[in-house]
């Protein structure tokens, strides 16, 4: 454990909704809930003014509306989320080299690396509420939680303490005095299947679950799960901040400007997109042993499948015809907006096929997405009009969309309605990070607005 408290978490408070309010004015201290707007969809993220009507993450859509029917439901926007992800960043590695990000809005800072005369607690309060102005200042407006502790646990307990727009900082020594009041649940890992497990054993609070040795937390969640809880619930945590970690995974996906409902394109994509994960991982000399398939509906509900290959391949054949046939259990007539192959498990050595019967390499096949007449317009999606300028979709159906003209530099705007085939109005492309081939089509941080997988 550290001496000191080092360790420092940083979290953007509500990150999707609140790009969206700074970027759209007349949205500012107002409900909005980002993610599926469809019958399916889930909730991405919340502002904290639909929070106070109980929406959370990973609702169901529907449920959302029924509890905050007034709140503006947007389908998100990922390239304003990525550039506000890639300003924090970059200033979170200006001030240390060891900076490991979680997710687009979170990441661990080890200040043993920063550029401090100290490490005692004032000096490391002060350089954090710093750092948060500096956040704020580089987003335009984004607030941050922080924690700071001896630990990644304690760090990112701590950033959940004061939210939003808060700062704790936990001084060494004080740790288990902090956690011992609080639900397990606070503990990573500890989700609504332990939480149970722990309840029915009389387990509600760290310190209960202290009292416990280790031999009978085994018993209750398994020896991998049990070693855990049995330090955490001691405060004790000595992982490092990890600046670049190790690929789980290689995966390709693309995202569609027309939704997709011919099952033979999305064969034919899906192949495609499984030659070139298959080719990458024989360019890095991996292979993996778990296909997975994730498939974006036209309401942004988000589905995947996997499978697991008795050992690992790297054949594109193999890694195609394993993600079609998961293709073919999911509903896909609505729509698709988004396809993708990945896959894990990876090793660094191909297990041979003992009978000489590996599958046959496929010619890649030749793909044109078809080209329909009628565009999407997705509410919250930025977009340009020939003579009024930039603005969002407010909303669209029965062949006209709405259109409120603003932007994050303009006051509340005024609100247009066009036909959805108005040659004048189209999607606003934003102008590439420094840095960045906009020829490229791979987005490796595509956010997520499903729900949590469940423990």
């Amino acid at each position: 454990m550290r001496a000191h408290a080092s360790v420092l978490h940083l979290d953007l408070d509500a990150f999707f909704a609140a790009v969206e309010q700074r970027d759209k004015p007349s949205l500012r201290g107002k409900p909005v809930v980002v993610g599926g707007v469809g019958g399916r969809g889930v909730v991405s993220t919340a502002s904290y003014e639909a929070r106070v009507y109980g929406v959370r993450s990973a609702m169901s859509t529907r449920e959302a509306r029924s509890r905050c029917p007034h709140a503006a439901f947007l389908s998100g926007r990922f390239h304003a989320y990525r550039d506000a992800s890639h300003a924090v960043m970059s200033l979170l590695r200006s001030v240390s080299p060891l900076v490991e990000p979680l997710s687009l809005d979170e990441a661990f800072v080890d200040l043993e690396r920063a550029d401090l005369p100290d490490l005692e607690v004032p000096t490391v309060t002060a350089f954090a509420e710093e750092l948060r102005g500096r956040v704020t200042e580089a987003t335009r407006g984004l607030t941050a939680s922080v924690g700071v502790g001896t630990s990644k646990f304690i760090a990112k307990v701590a950033s959940d303490l004061d939210k939003p727009d808060g700062l704790v900082v936990v001084p060494p020594g004080t740790e288990q005095e902090l956690l011992r009041p609080m639900h397990v649940s606070v503990i990573p890992g500890v989700g609504p299947a332990t939480v149970e497990r722990l309840r029915r054993a009389g387990i509600h609070t760290v310190a209960e679950l202290e009292s416990v040795d280790l031999d009978e937390l085994v018993r209750l969640v398994g020896k991998a799960h049990g070693s855990g809880l049995f330090h955490l619930a001691r405060a004790l945590d000595d992982r490092p901040v990890v600046a670049e970690r190790e690929a789980k995974s290689v995966s390709v996906e693309g995202t569609y400007d027309t939704d997709l409902t011919d099952r033979r394109l999305m064969e034919a994509l899906l192949t495609r997109q499984a030659g070139e994960v298959a080719g990458r991982l024989r360019k890095h000399g991996l292979s993996g042993r778990t296909v997975t398939i994730k498939v974006r509906l036209h309401d942004f509900t988000t589905l995947s499948r996997s499978t697991t290959l008795a050992s690992p391949t790297d054949s594109s054949a193999t890694v195609a015809r394993l993600a079609r046939t998961l293709l073919a259990d999911l509903d896909t007539s609505g729509g698709v907006r988004l396809l993708g192959v990945g896959v894990s498990g990876l090793a660094d050595w191909v297990q041979e096929d003992l009978f000489g019967e590996a599958e046959a390499e496929e010619e890649l096949p030749a793909i044109e997405i078809p080209h329909h007449s009628r565009r999407t317009w997705a509410p919250g999606m930025d977009v340009v009009h020939t003579d009024h300028g930039r603005g969002w979709v407010w909303g669209s159906g029965r062949g006209v969309v709405t259109v409120r003209f603003e932007t994050a530099e303009s006051p509340a705007g005024p609100v247009r309605s066009f036909a959805e085939d108005d040659p004048a109005l189209s999607a606003w492309v934003p102008p590439p990070l420094p840095g960045e081939d906009p020829e490229d089509p791979e987005d490796p941080e595509e956010p997520l607005v499903e729900p949590p997988t469940p423990e």
